[in-house]
């Protein structure tokens, strides 16, 4: 089994900054201080194939930050990883890569890139969570899990099957308005359990009324608690939610309300100082990505383990309208710290709310 190894090394850089992306920032994202994500992604998913495989599999790849600094062993190489990396290095690793099984670490742009150098080549990919946002099924749930996955597919136990490469419509949010696009397929080892699925829209105008209960319930918590903190997560249930509060906060940002304040679009060190400086009750609401079921680790990487413990795992709350519930038997956990992960998964269940008072748990995926 021969398996190309390929790191986006500049993919996820912005996340804890607050950039709701990073194509096009690398620089700036590393001058603000930004840490490698993909490639420690990379070695965390290879790490564990390594514990897994029971015979010897071939790794090839680029020497460098495209691939050979993040391999912990032995690997074939290939290439070389270019001074200035850029999609065009991507394609032009996917076009010259012969094996059986594209391995890669990096994002939805990451993804988009890989299928179009493929041109219609049926080789199955696995990708590696490691970029801002991740809505294409092509993705593993976590770094782990993307290693579970090729061990089954190096076994023979998992079919390869075709899945939606997505990603935010760039053009239309600039507009103020948040659309997930289809712009592809590929091919991939299907298996619903380690495998997030393609991200789907589904909040449905029906739900008008649901979303304004749910509104009322954060307001009467307000009510009672005038000194709470809400720590407003993304997406538009709770970006709605909010404006029935009297409020606007950002569609792919992360908000902290406080005394009828608004701090907008956070990043990690905002985020930080603002929950820092308060030593009162907090709230973090977060509405679980419809389709795949993540409450945390797609599109809010802001929320780093040191924010969630600030914030504390008890103080979570999920929001879920009754069209997401539908597909929702749990949710799932990537925080960017297996430690972190662990300590929430022991709980086993969070809770989530669906009405005005009307709370339910939910269970906390295992895998």
């Amino acid at each position: 089994m021969r398996i190309a190894v390929l790191v986006n090394p500049d993919a996820g850089l912005g996340g804890r900054l607050g950039f709701k992306g990073s194509d096009g920032r690398a620089d700036e994202a590393r001058a603000a201080g930004a840490e490698d994500r993909s490639g420690p992604r990379m070695t965390q998913c290879l790490s564990r194939l390594s514990e897994l495989v029971r015979e010897p599999i071939e790794l090839v790849s680029w020497k460098g930050r495209m691939g050979g600094d993040w391999i912990p062993g032995e690997y074939t190489t290939t290439g070389l990883t270019p001074d200035v990396t850029s999609a065009e290095s991507t394609r032009k690793f996917v076009e010259e890569f012969d094996a059986d099984l594209l391995l890669y670490a990096g994002g939805d742009g990451t993804t988009r890139d890989i299928v179009e150098a493929l041109d219609g080549r049926e080789i199955p990919i696995v990708g590696v969570p490691g970029g801002v946002k991740m809505h294409s099924g092509c993705f593993a749930t976590t770094p782990r899990a993307a290693a579970e996955v090729v061990m089954a597919f190096i076994t023979g136990d998992l079919m390869v099957a075709r899945t939606e490469v997505m990603d935010l419509d760039e053009e239309v949010y600039l507009q103020g308005t948040w659309k997930v696009r289809m712009y592809g397929e590929a091919f991939t080892p299907a298996s619903p359990r380690w495998m997030q699925g393609a991200k789907e829209q589904v909040q449905r105008e029906s739900e008008t009324e649901t979303l304004e209960a749910m509104a009322m319930h954060i307001g009467s918590l307000l009510e009672e608690n005038p000194d709470l903190m809400i720590i407003w997560g993304s997406g538009g249930t709770l970006r709605h939610m909010c404006k029935e509060l009297g409020h606007e906060s950002t569609l792919l940002g992360i908000d902290i309300q406080h005394r009828g304040k608004m701090l907008l679009d956070l990043n990690e060190q905002g985020l930080l100082s603002a929950l820092q400086g308060h030593d009162g009750k907090k709230i973090l609401l977060l509405s679980p990505m419809g389709g795949q079921g993540f409450l945390i680790g797609r599109g809010n990487l802001q929320l780093s383990p040191a924010v969630l413990r600030e914030i504390g795992i008890d103080s979570i709350l999920g929001i879920a309208t009754p069209a997401k519930l539908l597909g929702l038997s749990e949710i799932r956990i990537d925080t960017g710290e297996v430690e972190l992960d662990e300590e929430i998964k022991t709980k086993k269940y969070l809770k989530l709310l669906q009405g005005y008072r009307t709370t339910r748990v939910i269970r906390v995926a295992s895998d």
